[in-house]
């Protein structure tokens, strides 16, 4: 299940208290204070994880802690530290602070790492309150609490190529054809629901990742058909292939709605290399002007013309690359 939006607690550890405590050795019958320190509180640490394509993990873990420091103790001995939290997220995850709208963090990186809840610091213990004139202080300190958050994570897929289209343009068709992903295709509008992701590897290439986006509607880019929840995983791809069906009784008109729809959501998207796909040529129908390529995904017409071209526009946007 793909799962791109959900709102979790965190809880960073309660740093642990400062004792009260004092030597107590033989043939010493007033020792000094050694009372030690708490330990700080654990982190909650988020951490990319390139095997990770979805925020499923967060669908049934709600509330995530991290655990508390522990006590100081005599001998001037520091309490444990308390255990990290490690939250592992897939590359693309965007971290926002649920009540001011903050964006806190943007996670793209494998291994990257993010500390969104420090731990509380430790109390001080009693040593620390000696001095000449008060050499047996029974003061000490409790340790500080940590921070509670709670925030909404986002994901925006990261890919090479974003196949854009209205429902049923052909893109399911093509990303399984091309790639072991196997998205839902049928001959009905909106069968894709949510986003795929397929590994494109062709034989002595190096690979590249394609998203296939649920298809577009006049009006997404104002939230129509899920717009907004769909247009920002088309963020992070360098390049657009753009597809359209042969059958399209106005190819033109639809290409010009797709362009004005993400134009809309993000104008640097229109900006971004594309290609115009004319699909389902096994269906027959005329080519236009604009189009770069036709090809069928049924019998694999133009498909491995398509991926050099796709190929060769990926490497030169690599070069360059400013998504932001």
């Amino acid at each position: 299940m793909f799962i791109d939006r959900v709102k979790i607690t965190v809880t960073s550890g309660k740093g642990g208290d400062g004792v009260i405590s004092f030597r107590r050795e033989k043939f010493v019958a007033k020792g000094g204070p050694d009372g030690g320190d708490g330990g700080r509180g654990g982190h909650i640490v988020f951490r990319v994880d390139n095997n990770l394509s979805t925020l499923l993990d967060f669908r049934y873990k709600h509330h995530i802690r991290a655990g508390n420091g522990g006590h100081g103790s005599g001998q001037k001995k520091t309490g444990k530290y308390g255990t990290d939290e490690i939250v592992r997220v897939p590359p693309g995850t965007i971290v926002f602070d649920k009540e001011s709208g903050e964006q806190l963090g943007d996670l793209t990186e494998n291994g990257q790492e993010l500390n969104i809840a420090k731990g509380g610091r430790g109390g001080i213990g009693n040593v620390h309150f000696a001095t000449s004139t008060r050499q047996a202080p029974r003061k000490a300190k409790q340790g500080k609490p940590g921070e509670e958050r709670v925030l909404i994570l986002e994901l925006k897929l990261i890919a090479d190529v974003g196949l854009v289209g209205l429902p049923n343009a052909g893109k399911s068709t093509l990303l399984s054809r091309v790639s072991a992903a196997r998205p839902e295709v049928a001959d009905y509008p909106f069968t894709t629901l949510t986003p795929h992701l397929g590994m494109i590897q062709p034989e002595g290439w190096d690979g590249f990742v394609m998203a296939d986006i649920p298809g577009l509607i006049e009006g997404a880019s104002e939230g129509k058909g899920l717009g907004h929840r769909f247009l920002r995983h088309i963020e992070r791809t360098r390049t657009l292939a753009i597809l359209i069906e042969t059958i399209d009784p106005d190819p033109e008109k639809t290409l010009n709605t797709l362009l004005n729809e993400l134009e809309a959501f993000n104008p640097s998207l229109v900006t971004r290399p594309r290609i115009i796909v004319r699909t389902k040529t096994d269906l027959g129908g005329d080519s236009w002007d604009g189009v770069d390529i036709s090809i069928s995904s049924v019998t694999g017409e133009g498909v491995d013309e398509l991926l050099q071209k796709l190929k060769k526009m990926i490497d030169t946007a690599k070069v360059n690359d400013n998504i932001e």
